[in-house]
């Protein structure tokens, strides 16, 4: 019912930035939970940022004060701002979205490669 699509990936040095950007489309009610997970060839994914509809944020501990996630509501977008980045950043980067409720509803986007040389 909804989709995610992912852009702003490339390839960039250490040290430079990227914003990586997600919009969410179909029947949208409310995006409860807005995040963006990582994973790298033969890692778990895991979390590396989400913000509620109220604004809270969460960030993981090696990205914080280095990356930044907002989102503008008007749009069903979601940002990523990443700057001072690592090559151990490099991984491909999904949005996700929940809906809360009786149920909770997961989507994810198909993912944005995000490759840091040293």
């Amino acid at each position: 019912q909804v989709q995610m699509v992912e852009s702003g990936g490339g390839l960039v040095q250490a040290g430079g930035s990227l914003r990586l950007s997600c919009v969410a489309s179909g029947s949208i009610f409310s995006l409860d939970v807005m995040g963006w997970y990582r994973q790298a060839p033969g890692t778990q994914r895991e979390l590396v940022a989400s913000i509620t509809n109220r604004g809270s944020t969460v960030y993981a501990d090696d990205v914080k004060g280095r990356l930044t996630i907002s989102r503008d509501g008007a749009k069903n977008t979601v940002y990523l701002q990443m700057g001072s980045l690592k090559p151990e950043d490099t991984a491909v980067y999904y949005c996700n979205a929940k809906m809360l409720g009786s149920s909770t509803y997961n989507y994810w986007g198909h993912g944005t490669q995000v490759t840091v040389s040293s």
